[in-house]
């Protein structure tokens, strides 16, 4: 049939006002919210072993590394009402394939009575994330035949399997006197139970399988299935199996743990990132009470990103949930507090560790760097969905607090007054400690010598260095000892080092004292900022004149002006001495002595010359411990005998100020003048003391005035949060 070119006309336009149309009707589609899109994540966790400590707790965060607790971290569950046992451990939570209703299952264990045995799980589902029906499956009741005899029902998870159209829950279980296996099941349509008796899931190399596997975690990668598990066998630790087929035929990739500690770790959480290809692989570091996290691409190769991690919060076994928007508004409207209003000051001006929330007196303390124009002052709160902040923009703290509304959708307003100042403590941005500080009559300057902290476990490996003109503003010189390359004889915990200028031949010359893998070394440069070079050899690895206690560990080096004879003091539990041979780098051992110090040694010797007085300072207690104090005593020589007066406190923690672990100092003698300066640490404010142990790896670096009473006392020196003023 042939086609006139009127009818082609017509029919053309005819495709083109259907495409108008098409396109008309597509805008008029309502198009899908930034509240519906994946953009923050809910952490669902335990807490504890302890009394009301195993519940289920959620925390929520807009990036999935700062993680904020809801319900002022109290439980979000009753253990009480959803268990048998009182206790609720191991939480799981999965979004249903139908991308609106949600999944839980947890163990249900109350150590605190059941010590590690148990025979139940929890299931919970719900349609909106705050309100759960739960079930208890208890295995050796409900499948007496087959697994009558498990004292072990352990960390279940659940997963949604395409090909059969339902719910896999997957757990450990232990039967009798044998190792704890890894079982699967899948759940009844009301997600109430199990459709029948479980069937083990993994099998274990032979070489291995009479070890514990536990805490299994699957996620779907690249067309098969990763299972990060517990493994006990080798070395334990997580490690990863791979299969093409959900419930079957997983293979260990090698017996090596994908997760980046040398410490024991349990509950693997593994989930992707929002609008990005990375993934996050956590886990608990059950034996330190922390948590670490690891990013990946590829699922088997795993970095550290703890140091981007926050978290207000202690968590235990848990896993993560990528949240809409609306649904992340939904948890805050349910249990959002105005304790803790989701807020964060963000302006570059702050010295962010240190802001002091107190949400029940609901003040906020904002310390600012120096210079910061305090009577323009914009701290820049960024908040979370359904919260706001006002007043917006800068505001005049330089008449005291100024009144900030925050708003929680559902929860009301409160006023919080903010606060504002320039604090000079701590002195460098960052967590260090054990600080030695110097003035170089080279270049005219000041100097400290940390300990680089915020390591897990005291576990850094290199130093760093600051100066100053006038001991307020610190820079960053860098890291002058890296002992992963620049040592040859140990490669861990480089702690608490000193150092001393020494004019040689017209040349100065500067000698690096540090501590690494619990014993001392040296290292020699040209420069107060190096670069410098180790000796190659340990200068103490020995315990002296009989001493069996400690570690050979803070070493602090000293030239007496009467002789310009060069000393070295170390230990820990005793103080050790010794004058250094005219190399520098090794010890004159014929003048090696014990110190008469008294009990309340520790560690962290320091030793000032003033008016023909050797005063010798030390630290008493535990860095972990918040009465970490120093204390000291006086002699005529840097060998004599010491006099310890009865009230010889220095510097120990303020209760009403909240400064705690005022310990491991340094001093300082501006140049020319009887004007003195201590340099110490003391736990990170404000958060360092509610952190556990983990405060004692967590500190930062302080200047206070220093005295002396007519007697040339040492008179006690308070911990401030202003500090000092520049110095001339």
């Amino acid at each position: 049939m042939k086609t006139s070119k009127k009818q082609k006309y017509f029919s053309l336009k005819a495709i083109g006002i259907f495409a108008v149309l098409l396109t008309f009707l597509s805008s008029c589609e309502p198009s899908k919210s930034a509240d519906d899109e994946l953009s923050a994540y809910l952490f669902t966790y335990f807490t504890g072993n302890g009394p009301g400590e195993e519940a289920i707790h959620f925390a929520v965060s807009t990036d999935g590394y700062n993680f904020r607790a809801l319900n002022d971290n109290q439980p979000i569950l009753d253990s009480k009402q959803i268990s048998t046992s009182g206790g609720v451990r191991d939480p799981h939570i999965l979004r249903g394939a139908d991308g609106k209703s949600f999944y839980m299952v947890a163990t249900d264990l109350y150590v605190t009575e059941q010590g590690w045995n148990n025979y139940a799980m929890i299931l919970m589902k719900s349609a909106d994330l705050v309100n759960w029906e739960t079930s208890v499956v208890n295995i050796p009741e409900i499948f007496s035949q087959e697994f009558g005899d498990v004292n072990r029902v352990w960390a279940p998870q659940t997963i949604y399997d395409e090909a059969t159209g339902k719910y896999m829950i997957y757990f450990s279980m232990k039967q009798g006197d044998n190792p704890d296996i890894i079982y699967y099941a899948y759940a009844n349509k009301d997600f109430t139970g199990l459709e029948e008796a479980p069937k083990q899931l993994y099998f274990p190399p032979a070489e291995s399988n009479t070890k514990a596997c536990i805490d299994g975690d699957i996620i779907p990668f690249n067309g098969k299935f990763y299972l990060f598990h517990k493994a006990e066998d080798g070395n334990p630790g997580i490690k990863l199996a791979i299969s093409d087929k959900l419930t079957e035929g997983y293979q260990l990739v090698n017996d090596k743990r994908v997760d980046c500690e040398t410490n024991k770790v349990e509950g693997s959480g593994i989930f992707k990132l929002n609008n990005s290809d990375d993934y996050i692989l956590m886990y608990d570091v059950y034996t330190s009470g922390r948590y670490q996290f690891t990013k990946s691409s590829d699922l088997q190769h795993f970095e550290v990103v703890d140091q981007e991690v926050s978290m207000n919060f202690h968590p235990r076994h848990g896993t993560v949930l990528p949240i809409t928007g609306k649904e992340l508004k939904r948890l805050i409207a349910k249990w959002g507090t105005l304790n803790d209003p989701l807020i964060e000051a963000t302006s570059a001006q702050l010295k962010k560790l240190n802001v002091d929330v107190k949400g029940e007196a609901k003040t906020i303390h904002l310390p600012v760097k120096r210079g910061t124009d305090l009577a323009a002052f914009d701290p820049q709160f960024k908040s979370f969905p359904c919260v706001t902040v006002t007043p917006e923009g800068p505001q005049d703290f330089t008449n005291g607090p100024v009144d900030y509304t925050i708003t929680v959708e559902g929860k009301g307003d409160v006023v919080y007054k903010v606060s504002a100042s320039e604090d000079h403590n701590p002195v460098l941005e960052g967590y260090y400690a054990d600080p030695d500080i110097l003035y170089s009559e080279k270049t005219g300057k000041y100097y400290i010598y940390p300990t680089t902290d915020g390591f897990e476990n005291w576990s850094g490996y290199y130093f760093k260095v600051f100066s100053s003109d006038n001991l307020v503003d610190w820079t960053d010189e860098g890291i002058i000892l890296d002992l992963h390359k620049d040592v040859s004889w140990a490669d861990r915990n480089a702690w608490a080092p000193c150092i001393v200028e020494k004019k040689i031949d017209g040349e100065y010359k500067y000698f690096y004292y540090f501590t690494a893998a619990q014993k001392i070394g040296v290292a020699v440069a040209d420069n107060p900022t190096g670069p410098f070079t180790d000796s190659g050899k340990v200068l103490i690895d020995f315990k002296t004149l009989g001493v069996n206690r400690g570690q050979e560990i803070d070493p602090d080096v000293f030239t007496d002006p009467k002789t310009n004879k060069t000393y070295l003091y170390w230990g820990n539990g005793y103080m050790a001495a010794a004058e250094l041979n005219d190399d520098m780098i090794s010890l004159n051992m014929k003048t090696l002595k014990q110190m008469n110090i008294d009990g309340t040694f520790r560690e962290g010797s320091y030793v000032i010359y003033r008016d023909g007085t050797y005063y010798f300072m030390w630290s008493e207690d535990d860095t972990r411990s918040p009465n970490y104090k120093v204390r000291w005593a006086k002699t005529d020589s840097p060998l004599g005998k010491l006099t310890i007066p009865e009230n010889n406190i220095v510097i120990q923690r303020d209760d009403e100020t909240g400064i705690f672990a005022t310990g491991h100092n340094s001093a300082i003698q501006i140049p020319g003048k009887d004007e003195w300066y201590l340099v110490y640490h003391r736990f990170s404010y404000p958060n360092g003391v509610k952190m556990g142990r983990r405060g004692g790896f967590h500190r930062e670096v302080c200047i206070d005035k220093l005295e002396f009473d007519g007697d040339d006392n040492i008179l006690e020196v308070k911990p401030t949060f202003k500090g000092i003023d520049p110095v001339n």
